[in-house]
């Protein structure tokens, strides 16, 4: 069985998962990190690495792309204002997956998305 990265379809229709993708990102800026299945996590996380360098030009492009994944105007001045600014000397690399024991109920595999620190 194949694992790319273009067939992460988190068994959701295309708009169901544009959005929950959209509204994980928006809610890791907001908090700094979230709680999700391992699956999520891989995706949100390969959604929001890409915001970043962009946030980092900070004009006028690079703002209206960061504010079509980023849906609240709070997480949004974050991005700009700390994220930013925090991780403009880095690559990348700018979040960690840690992993968790299985749900209970469902045994999900879930897992912690967060930003790494920087010295």
């Amino acid at each position: 069985m194949r694992h790319s990265r273009a067939n992460r379809k988190l068994g959701r229709p295309t708009n169901e998962r544009l959005a929950l993708l959209k509204n994980q990102v928006t809610n890791l800026f907001l908090h700094g990190k979230i709680i999700t299945t391992q699956q999520k996590a891989k995706e949100t996380k390969r959604a929001a690495e890409k915001t970043l360098p962009a946030a980092l030009k900070n004009d006028l492009e690079a703002k209206r792309g960061v504010r079509r994944i980023v849906n609240d105007k709070v997480a949004f001045k974050k991005v700009f204002e700390e994220y930013a600014p925090k991780y403009k000397d880095r690559k990348g690399g700018y979040l960690r997956i840690v992993k968790l024991p299985p749900r209970r109920g469902d045994g999900a595999e879930m897992a912690v998305l967060s930003f790494v620190e920087v010295e």
